[in-house]
């Protein structure tokens, strides 16, 4: 459906700005009005990494004359390979300044605002009232619903993707004209079942896709053209080169913009709510978690370890920890790999971070491993503190 322009436009647009933005200009739809209301916007993007980063440098490009980035993290070589705003110069400097040095290449007209710190329930409501629109770019559930939450709260629209290996999605969520991001996601996925860019991997363009389609329906809010994506869901598979369009309805019991809302204020805690593991692997890691550097004191004094791997075969080529085997967390899951674990020897699993090993742990623990045990920091903890030599990822 239509909407009405969600900003009102600038009084004027001087020389360069028309010569700068003259392919604008002449689509009828946008013309000097669009472009004005183009110039008196405020948009706040939620991180400046793989979708940030297309989705920053086009908001420029286009003329958004207030670009805020909010990002706390620093740039890593890693992030090259789909973060385009930033470069090799760039790596170890914050984000939030990294992407605006870009954007004033891009276009010195735009006003970059830096909130060079993590977003949480103590500074979101502030920062977002600042702005017009949203657009969130984040990886991890816990801020998508922090985000989703406070824009339906101060009832600000926002731009919402998500990006996964070849397939990506998005949508546009504004409680006063559709769906919020919980009418599609009441709850967040069980821990460990959907894994994070860093450990799953994305194909690097595949940012460009979904940032690209974010900016797009930014312009058509901003300006009031076309048809956005409220109660829309946009599916992309790069793999098939496909596009699907699902209908999202609101949902009269959505838990914060239903008609009997329980959630009538930010969450006190994210990330409790949205579990970075699971009450069983929690209870599992209890006691039975070692470092890295135990590891590997144990592996120098001829201890009898069996050591695991639960990662992803692709992720097992790029490094891996001298005298592991390979049995992914999925084959433990589901017991199909449980005859490969030894009644003799000592139960030692890792992932990457600790994540997946603390699932994995759980589900050894209930066949009957009980003196299993797994790393605390998984390969990333390993490289960090024993075997720098190694590649991370």
């Amino acid at each position: 459906m239509a909407l009405p322009p969600l900003v009102e436009p600038a009084a004027e647009l001087s020389v360069d700005e028309i010569r700068r933005y003259s392919r604008h200009l002449i689509i009828p739809d946008v013309g000097m009005d669009g472009q004005k209301r183009l110039k008196n916007a405020k948009v706040l993007a939620v991180g400046a990494g793989g979708l940030g980063s297309p989705t920053l440098m086009y908001l420029a490009a286009a003329g958004v004359g207030t670009l805020g980035i909010i990002d706390f993290d620093t740039v890593d070589e890693s992030n090259l390979q789909r973060q385009i705003i930033h470069g090799v110069s760039d790596v170890g400097t914050p984000k939030a300044e990294s992407a605006a040095r870009s954007i004033a290449e891009i276009n010195p007209l735009v006003n970059v605002v830096i909130h060079n710190t993590a977003l949480d329930r103590d500074n979101v409501k502030e920062i977002f009232s600042q702005y017009d629109l949203i657009v969130d770019g984040t990886d991890n559930f816990a801020t998508r619903y922090m985000v989703n939450d406070a824009a339906v709260l101060l009832g600000k629209p926002y731009v919402w993707g998500s990006i996964y290996r070849f397939d990506g999605q998005a949508s546009v969520f504004w409680e006063e004209h559709g769906p919020c991001y919980r009418c599609l996601y009441p709850e967040p996925p069980p821990p460990g079942m959907v894994p994070s860019c860093a450990e799953g991997g994305v194909l690097g363009v595949l940012c460009a896709s979904i940032g690209s389609i974010q900016v797009n329906e930014a312009i058509k809010l901003i300006t009031g053209i076309g048809e956005p994506l409220v109660g829309g869901l946009m599916v992309y598979d790069a793999l098939e080169m496909s596009y699907r369009k699902i209908k999202v309805r609101k949902d009269p019991n959505c838990a914060l913009c239903g008609e009997n809302p329980t959630v009538t204020d930010l969450l006190e805690d994210y990330e409790d709510f949205c579990g970075a593991v699971s009450d069983e692997a929690q209870e599992a890691v209890t006691g039975s978690t070692i470092t890295a550097r135990e590891l590997k004191e144990w592996q120098d004094s001829g201890k009898d370890v069996f050591l695991v791997d639960v990662r992803e075969p692709a992720e097992w080529e790029i490094n891996r920890i001298p005298g592991a085997v390979l049995i992914p967390k999925g084959e433990i899951l589901s017991g199909e790999a449980l005859a490969k674990f030894p009644q003799d020897r000592q139960i030692v699993l890792h992932c990457k971070s600790g994540v997946r090993s603390a699932e994995a742990l759980a589900a050894i623990k209930a066949a009957g491993f009980k003196d299993a045990v797994h790393v605390q920091g998984g390969i990333v903890s390993w490289v960090n503190t024993v075997d720098p030599s190694l590649p991370s990822y």
